[in-house]
């Protein structure tokens, strides 16, 4: 999968890896990271970074598999502070991530459900940027919708 280097519009390859127990040292809150991670040890923890990098974490997402319902959930997802907001030097670290989850979705027969629950400031970002509807409280992505997301993000990386 390909990470946009802001500055000159280059793609970086980039790696979606199952987070080890070491890392959570790593991820801790306030070391570039705003959530307790601790926390999403008990689910299925992946970390983006650069390929050949694979020490420095971009970013985190959190995985609950709802066989019963057909979806993966996700219970947490954060870029590090550093690649949040203009002064960002790499992009579509959090798309990558989402369509990492669309994928896991397809693979177990889901049809590409994936959900989430927002933070209220975000709404509006997952629906425009990703395509998220709203199903109650929560937000997901479905067949569809979450095609269009790992296309996007993942390229042929399906």
């Amino acid at each position: 999968m390909k990470l946009i280097d802001t500055s000159s519009g280059d793609l970086v390859e980039a790696l979606i890896l199952e987070i080890e127990p070491k890392d959570f040292q790593k991820v801790k809150k306030g070391k570039g990271f705003v959530f307790d991670w601790s926390v999403e040890e008990k689910h299925d923890v992946y970390k983006i970074c650069l390929r050949g990098e694979e020490t420095k974490i971009l970013g985190l997402l959190s995985l609950i598999d709802h066989p019963a319902e057909l979806r993966i959930h996700i219970s947490l997802i954060e870029v590090i502070k550093e690649q949040v907001g203009r002064g960002k030097t790499l992009d579509h670290i959090a798309g990558c991530l989402i369509g990492f989850a669309c994928g896991i979705a397809f693979r177990k027969g889901y049809e590409g459900f994936v959900s989430l629950l927002p933070k209220t400031r975000l709404i509006d970002l997952y629906q425009e940027k990703y395509g998220f509807r709203q199903y109650g409280r929560l937000l997901a992505l479905e067949h569809e919708q979450s095609k269009r997301v790992i296309d996007q993000y993942l390229g042929d990386e399906k």
